[in-house]
């Protein structure tokens, strides 16, 4: 066996390092700094009256996101100012009246997915909710697990 072999083709590898050298940055070329980032802010305190109308704005219907975006802090910040004030919160939870229909609804064949958007909860939720009511989950094929 011969060693010149693995070496025979010697354009191939000139014209592949000729492409490699062509994608190089020119010597004389500027040196690219590294992008800044922005230092963390200092986290935003709401004042009473901003307060009083975030829960204001969370009572009558919006979302942490769309509250967090309003007054420019974190979905976090608004839940944690929610919970401190003792509000309940609406994420995925579902009244006792809709928990029943979702197991009526699951029992007659209804699907997860089907019931969450009927509820306006999303499947995890509904899936959870039977589950603690004590339903038997079906496979994908409508067989019981």
């Amino acid at each position: 066996m011969e060693q010149r072999r693995t070496y025979y083709n010697t354009k191939m590898q000139v014209r592949l390092l000729e492409a490699l050298l062509a994608k190089l940055p020119s010597l004389d070329a500027p040196v690219r700094q590294p992008a800044t980032r922005s230092k963390p802010g200092r986290v935003k305190h709401l004042d009473a009256a901003q307060t009083q109308k975030l829960i204001a704005g969370y009572r009558g219907g919006a979302t942490v996101y769309e509250l967090g975006r309003e007054f420019g802090v974190s979905r976090q910040t608004v839940s944690t100012i929610l919970h401190r004030h003792g509000i309940e919160m609406r994420m995925g939870r579902l009244a006792a009246e809709a928990i029943d229909e979702a197991v009526r609804l699951y029992e007659s064949g209804w699907s997860l997915a089907r019931i969450g958007d009927r509820l306006g909860a999303s499947v995890g939720t509904v899936r959870n909710r039977l589950l603690e009511r004590g339903v038997t989950m079906r496979d994908s094929h409508g067989r019981a697990r």
